[in-house]
């Protein structure tokens, strides 16, 4: 992997986006082996051939950029990852950190933001835009006085919804393990009944504090 050069894929459902992007980074000497307008495209370009760096709108149709990062996390494709959005939600921001993913960029800033991201992830580290830790200041959460993390945060609102463990994994792109996990942490740190409604009658009676 070259750290001067690296490999591009582009995917955006934007085609004016997708050639702003792609041109952008052509003048600045990276090397685009191909761009798509769709998830299961960008999918099939980063598997046939392998570049250094995907960079992935996070709306798409039949995939999205979270789909594709779970899917090469799941087959351990080695392409570093950049989800492109206009998301602030911190729960989204959640799901990128932990499907590893090297980096998180807001679309009003992404011109701005690219070349210093790739430069920093090429070197091994990783770039998440600041406006989202503005957005996580901004908060509505006391963090002082609610302990819940924006991912437990996010659950808790699934589980409001009644959604069950297998729905909620299958909606955050994590596994089941990892929700039931967060489910027993949610009941300690809340100081609830260990009973599998616990959180359920919790989560409906403090809506005001999760949404």
């Amino acid at each position: 992997m070259s750290e001067q050069n690296p490999t591009i894929i582009i995917a955006d459902d934007h085609p004016i986006l997708l050639k702003g992007l792609s041109d952008f980074l052509s003048d600045l000497g990276y090397f685009i082996l191909g761009t798509a307008t769709d998830g299961l495209s960008a999918l099939n370009l980063i598997k046939e051939f392998s570049p250094d760096l995907a960079i992935l709108d996070m709306e798409m149709p039949k995939m999205t950029g979270l789909e594709i990062a779970a899917k090469c996390q799941n087959e351990n494709i080695p392409t570093k990852i950049i989800l492109l959005t206009f998301h602030k939600e911190l729960y989204l921001y959640q799901q990128a950190k932990e499907l590893n993913l090297s980096g998180y960029i807001l679309k009003d800033f992404a011109l701005d933001d690219l070349s210093t991201a790739i430069s920093k992830i090429m070197e091994g580290g990783q770039f998440f835009s600041e406006k989202i830790f503005d957005e996580l200041k901004e908060d509505g959460i006391d963090q002082n006085e609610n302990p819940l993390t924006p991912s437990e945060i996010k659950i808790l609102r699934l589980i409001a919804q009644g959604l069950s463990t297998k729905e909620i994994a299958g909606k955050l792109f994590i596994s089941e393990r990892t929700i039931e996990k967060h489910r027993s942490n949610m009941i300690s740190k809340l100081n609830l009944e260990k009973k599998h409604n616990s959180l359920l009658i919790w989560a409906q009676k403090n809506k005001e504090i999760i949404n």
